[in-house]
């Protein structure tokens, strides 16, 4: 067969075995067993067992079920609430007021959490009743959280950038600090659409009824101590070269304990089902993994990487022309697989182009990480959207409708990034 045809089969059993309602991970195998069956001649099922095992053992991987479930106990903890608390007086007098605190408690939660979903969730339910109760129009208040919930793929720590880091080689220390300028210049893009919107639309923003001292600010911060805290210990023992990813992540959860018991939340209940929360999102994140390692395995075998990198090098295009392809073959992926299928799936096979084009590879991964906040967001997968979905009860198309300024506002950052790599590369030369 050619390798167009092969390419063809193994594309068309991908999304045959997907629209069948196989779970993912198990898709991925299927058809890494296909292709190594077929088109190699290696035992698949020798090659499946290894890669499988050299998976799913790499220590490397051990700080995401660590910072999983730290976010999971966060969730359950009343650490939403006093952010909220902490957050408001501070907002009250900007364009927008308190939809603000979409912005700025996605962006510190996203610091303590590492998932798009959870920081969605988390925020969304402090913020969606209050902000409903006090006037402010629907459309923003979902939108905005749909976008800045994506925040907690781009900010340290950052599930994604581990998936990432561990796929292509790359230091997960160095991509954390990388993440963290792009990530607060994407807030601000988010908290500057705001204000252009309310001073374009001042009627539909409700009035205050609150006016506060400098002194009642400072004193109602009080409420943003415990996260703070919380951050500092995380990311604070990476960047000072005392712990690895790892040994950061069980800091975490270490701090998250303490946070919960200090604040009444920590009872067995919430443990038990922190712990199970966490061990079913893992289980089926290290799924994925696994039947990605052996896709990727397999695409070597049968040398798609190779001639895919040779047909994108024969095409000629610049590293710009290649960036702009990537993100929209992104967009366009995000519509049919999840943040991790996209990063695990695809990076055997991008990688050698990505090298060839002499793009540094923790810069990449930060324009990953950005592309694939922009899929959380895009139907029919997009997570975020679900999540909202079942927060709201609203149709699926209204919240992806409200979230489209969003969306173009990551794809003005991917031009950024571009044309400013340093935000990216800047902080992690200085390790």
């Amino acid at each position: 067969m050619s390798e167009l045809a092969v390419t063809a089969l193994l594309i068309g059993s991908l999304f045959l075995i997907l629209g069948s309602g196989v779970w993912i991970g198990l898709t991925l195998t299927g058809v890494a067993w296909i292709a190594m069956e077929l088109f190699s001649s290696r035992p698949a099922g020798e090659a499946m067992s290894l890669t499988i095992w050299g998976s799913a053992s790499s220590w490397t991987l051990t700080a995401l079920p660590l910072f999983i479930w730290m976010g999971e106990i966060l969730f359950r903890t009343k650490l939403s609430e006093s952010m909220f608390k902490g957050l408001a007086p501070w907002v009250n007098w900007l364009p927008g007021r308190l939809l603000h605190t979409n912005i700025i408690g996605c962006t510190i939660f996203a610091a303590v959490s590492g998932s798009s979903a959870a920081t969605c969730a988390t925020i969304g339910k402090m913020t969606l009743p209050e902000l409903t109760r006090r006037g402010y129009p629907q459309d923003q208040i979902i939108g905005s959280l749909a976008g800045a919930g994506t925040l907690g793929l781009l900010i340290p720590p950052s599930i994604i950038m581990i998936v990432y880091g561990v796929s292509a080689e790359v230091s997960i220390s160095q991509l954390f600090v990388a993440g963290i300028l792009p990530g607060l210049l994407l807030a601000s893009l988010f908290s500057g659409y705001i204000i252009f919107w309310s001073l374009r639309n001042p009627d539909k923003i409700p009035p205050t009824t609150e006016t506060f001292t400098m002194a009642q600010r400072l004193f109602e911060s009080r409420h943003l101590i415990p996260v703070v805290g919380l951050i500092s210990a995380v990311l604070g023992s990476i960047y000072a070269g005392v712990a690895t990813a790892t040994e950061a992540a069980a800091v975490g959860v270490l701090g998250s304990f303490v946070l919960s018991a200090v604040q009444g939340s920590l009872n067995w209940s919430n443990f038990k089902e922190a712990l199970m929360g966490a061990t079913r999102l893992y289980c089926m994140i290290a799924l994925i993994l696994a039947g990605a390692a052996f896709l990727t395995l397999s695409m070597g075998y049968i040398g798609l990487p190779r001639h895919l990198a040779e047909y994108v090098s024969s095409l000629g295009l610049s590293p710009f022309m290649l960036i702009l392809a990537l993100t929209v073959f992104y967009a366009i992926l995000g519509c049919f697989l999840d943040g991790i299928s996209m990063v695990v799936l695809t990076m055997g096979v991008l990688l050698p182009t990505v090298q060839a084009a002499h793009l540094d590879l923790v810069w990449f991964g930060i324009f990953i990480v950005i592309v694939v906040e922009m899929a959380q967001i895009t139907p029919p997968v997009g997570f975020n959207l679900f999540v909202l979905q079942g927060m709201t009860k609203k149709e699926i198309t209204y919240i992806a409708r409200v979230t489209l300024p969003f969306f173009f506002l990551m794809c003005v950052m991917v031009l950024l990034l571009w044309f400013f790599p340093q935000m990216a590369t800047w902080l992690p030369s200085k390790m």
